[in-house]
């Protein structure tokens, strides 16, 4: 005998409110007081209550999907990014399609046309390394799509971003190497129409400035993967005046410039100290341990998936976009001196 599927009108006959009450605190919404959300909640799970993602689809116009393209799913930052977009998500009753650009424009553009084909709610969305026109981006927003932009963000898109502080990141990285002793440090810097990047270059030249020593432009090179960094740092260490630290952009970057510094047989941090950007698992396993910047992925991810949630349940409403800025934290190991 078929047994009788619970539905939204029964649980709302049942607890005495308006089947639209039950709708809108099942998706979080903040019109609904956390009481009665939580009653609601309560109930549902003692009813075993499951909606029906078609039926809602179709009543509310909306899929309860939100779509999701980052550079590199491998990459530990976005790993952990991607980690932070789930949990937000399913809290609140979506499901998550993620996309890899591949660090490629083309790619990127691909997966901005499959997202659409799949009627996504919202998105969020992290550049590729050569993207520089953001015409797809804007194609989004005039179909009424939110778009959230986190970490690679632009300034040429009016839209709600969630960003790492990265000047300040690389600005406590500097300062940190020349308290402890550092007079010469490179900045092995990433394409520089990255914000993400180019900030970064700024803490670290701002950092120069407040404690009295000069910007040297043959210090700072063009480098941010591993492969580059090899090359870079063997040509970098047989100048004649060659730096006694290196600020690598992010941690693979400095993974290498560590492998070519053991290779030259450098001593570190005794002759060379080495500071990355991420605090992804590599810089917890090389030898010695790589001192870097933590950028709180998983926190990034959160909440920019909250905010991105809060617009589509907001839909029609006028609003003026903000910036989450997120925190960073110096994480010092092995491969810089000691104050």
């Amino acid at each position: 005998m078929k047994t009788h599927r619970v539905t939204i009108k029964d649980i709302a006959r049942e607890l005495k409110v308006s089947i639209s009450t039950v709708s809108r605190a099942l998706t979080d919404h903040p019109d609904i007081s956390p009481g009665t959300k939580q009653v609601v909640r309560d109930f549902v799970e003692k009813m075993k209550y499951r909606p029906n993602a078609i039926a809602l689809s179709l009543r509310n116009q909306r899929t309860q999907i939100i779509g999701v393209i980052v550079p590199e799913i491998v990459h530990h930052f976005f790993s952990e990014v991607i980690s932070g977009i789930d949990e937000a998500a399913v809290k609140a009753g979506y499901n998550v399609m993620f996309f890899q650009s591949n660090e490629r424009y083309d790619r990127e553009i691909m997966n901005i046309q499959s997202i659409m084909a799949s009627r996504a709610d919202g998105v969020l969305i992290s550049f590729a390394k050569d993207t520089s026109n953001f015409n797809h981006i804007r194609q989004l927003l005039d179909d009424r799509i939110p778009v959230v932009l986190f970490d690679r963000a632009t300034d040429e898109i009016e839209t709600d971003k969630v960003i790492v502080d990265d000047f300040e990141g690389a600005f406590t990285a500097v300062e940190y190497l020349i308290k402890t002793g550092c007079k010469r440090i490179a900045h092995f810097a990433g394409p520089q129409h990255l914000q993400t990047h180019y900030q970064r270059k700024r803490g670290y030249i701002s950092a120069l400035e407040k404690n009295g020593l000069p910007l040297d432009d043959n210090l700072v090179l063009i480098s941010d993967s591993y492969e580059s960094a090899l090359e870079v740092t063997r040509i970098l260490m047989q100048k004649p005046d060659p730096p006694d630290a290196i600020f690598a952009v992010n941690d693979m970057t400095a993974v290498g410039t560590l492998n070519a510094l053991k290779a030259m047989e450098f001593r570190i941090p005794e002759d060379v100290s080495v500071v990355g950007f991420t605090n992804g698992l590599v810089s917890k396993v090389t030898d010695p341990l790589i001192t870097t910047i933590s950028q709180h992925g998983f926190e990034i991810g959160k909440k920019a998936t909250e905010i991105l949630i809060r617009r589509i349940q907001e839909e029609g409403k006028s609003f003026k976009p903000i910036t989450e800025v997120i925190k960073t934290e110096l994480v010092i190991r092995d491969s810089t001196r000691k104050l």
